[in-house]
């Protein structure tokens, strides 16, 4: 008997799922309230239970400046993923050209996870916002801060090459005020 892949995947998709649904079915100390997920009800209307006061914190960027970089940033990425694709899925280019527009696409892609990776990084070490450009060799890194010490720029710059070891880095502080 020949079992087809797709078949094969459904069925250890729907296994998956089953075994999922009876784990969080029958575990213990569940206090969440399924039918909040389903509701119309705003979230100040909705309680959070096991949650205390001091464990919220908001997650928003207290600096416009670099969401209207990212935005832009953004666009222009996503007019050259859109022209790849097109020139991917044409007819009109060779395989050789669309490889290289198919290899153009995943370098577009690793340097966004990683620009988003070091942003991650930056921020954890206490800035409240990082914006981190990646453009061939060299890293141009933007922090929220009235002053940066050269201490805290070596640290920075540290970060940045144990990702990206032959990486020119420049760090720039931003005022929160622009």
């Amino acid at each position: 008997m020949k079992v087809k892949r797709r078949t094969v995947w459904l069925l250890t998709l729907l296994s998956l799922a089953a075994v999922i649904s009876v784990y969080y079915v029958f575990e213990p100390n569940r206090s969440v309230d399924l039918t909040t997920i389903f509701t119309d009800d705003t979230l100040q209307e909705t309680t959070l239970t096991g949650v205390t006061e001091e464990e919220i914190t908001t997650t928003t960027s207290e600096s416009y400046l670099f969401d209207e970089m990212r935005m832009e940033v953004s666009n222009e990425r996503d007019q050259l993923r859109t022209q790849l694709t097109e020139k991917i899925a044409s007819d009109d280019y060779t395989a050789e050209e669309k490889s290289a527009a198919y290899n153009e696409m995943n370098a577009l892609i690793a340097q966004e996870s990683s620009e988003s990776m070091l942003e991650m990084l930056i921020e954890s070490i206490g800035y409240s916002d990082a914006l981190v450009r990646i453009n061939e060799e060299k890293v141009a890194v933007s922090v929220l801060t009235e002053e940066l010490s050269s201490a805290q720029a070596n640290e920075i710059i540290y970060i940045v090459k144990s990702e990206i070891e032959d990486a020119q880095v420049t760090v720039n502080p931003e005022s929160n005020y622009y």
